[in-house]
């Protein structure tokens, strides 16, 4: 068995505490960064997209971007967001 097929079946790695439990600022800069293994991942659309963080959802952040000339929110838990440097 190649080591490709070995790995195809592995789990992803688990996100250390600190990065479950992020907090953000109202209008920091996040991109959204997709991890498949936890719950309320947005579209697939906006993968890699960046925006502003608007308010606080209960443990979520909404989050404004822009698609295309349309400004859309997003409720994206912090597992989701990485900060962007500006």
């Amino acid at each position: 068995m190649s080591k490709r097929t070995r790995n195809l079946g592995m789990a992803a790695r688990k996100l250390s505490v600190a990065q479950k439990v992020r907090r953000y600022k109202i209008g920091d800069r996040v991109a959204l960064d997709h991890q498949s293994r936890y719950e309320g991942m947005p579209h697939p659309r906006y993968r890699g997209r960046v925006g502003t963080i608007q308010a606080m959802r209960g443990k979520s952040y909404e989050v404004i971007i822009t698609d295309g000339n349309a400004r859309k929110l997003l409720i994206v838990p912090p597992v989701h967001l990485r900060t962007v440097e500006a």
